[in-house]
């Protein structure tokens, strides 16, 4: 199940583990990306916490962690080549794993028909 947060972060959910990475949107607003710094495996955010940083060659930008939880996977692919995210926002180009503290929390956020009107 996928899920997605105003600052245009998805999630895909499997049990209390979420997937996370950056939407397609985000990609096509920030242009080719060049640079990623992860978050480190075993930390804990709480929502909203700054978890990892891009930089396009317009702009740097945060990635927030979406719910509160502890970092079990990074994907260290897109710190070697950035282009994965531009080519597959959202399969080869997720950033982190996380092991969420309340899945349930997942429910508020936002389906894939409230993201796409927030994007039209």
């Amino acid at each position: 199940m996928l899920k997605f947060t105003a600052e245009h972060e998805w999630l895909e959910l499997d049990g209390d583990v979420a997937t996370v990475g950056i939407t397609t949107y985000a990609v096509e607003q920030l242009g080719d990306l060049v640079f990623v710094e992860l978050p480190e495996v075993g930390k804990s955010f709480a929502k909203n916490d700054d978890a990892a940083t891009v930089e396009s060659v317009k702009a740097a930008s945060e990635v927030y962690c979406p719910l509160d939880g502890e970092i079990t996977a990074v994907n260290e692919a897109i710190v070697a080549d950035p282009s994965l995210i531009n080519s597959d926002p959202q399969g080869a180009g997720w950033f982190f794993k996380l092991k969420l503290k309340n899945p349930a929390d997942a429910d508020g956020l936002l389906d894939e028909a409230a993201y796409k009107e927030l994007t039209a």
